[in-house]
């Protein structure tokens, strides 16, 4: 596993049946991405942004679509008018997989951009 520059990692494709990464591999890979916080059980990583207006936030979720379909891993997204959530998790993993740091690195790149 390489845990160094995530953003410029790509997702691989995961295949059932692999364990999702353990707590050292979670903590180290979560050090990397310090706004997205881990659920207490280690399954899935969130993070929340705002805008100052509904238009920016889908600006920012159309924005985002693209990356993670380019990656092939794709997030669940809440939009609540001016916040947008984001939750990452490998489900074929039943938890985190290192494909869930890189697009959570992508994501925080996107929003720098904005």
């Amino acid at each position: 596993m390489i845990i160094n520059n995530l953003s410029q990692n790509h997702c691989v494709p995961c295949e059932g049946g692999m364990p999702p990464l353990d707590h050292e591999y979670v903590q180290k890979y979560a050090a990397q991405v310090p706004e997205w916080s881990v659920s207490g059980d280690e399954k899935k990583i969130s993070r929340e942004f705002t805008f100052k207006d509904f238009v920016e936030a889908m600006k920012f979720v159309n924005a985002t679509a693209d990356i993670a379909q380019a990656e092939g891993h794709h997030p669940d997204i809440y939009i609540f008018y001016n916040k947008v959530r984001f939750e990452l998790t490998t489900h074929a993993m039943g938890g985190l997989s290192e494909n869930d740091f890189i697009l959570a690195a992508k994501i925080d790149i996107a929003a720098i951009k904005r």
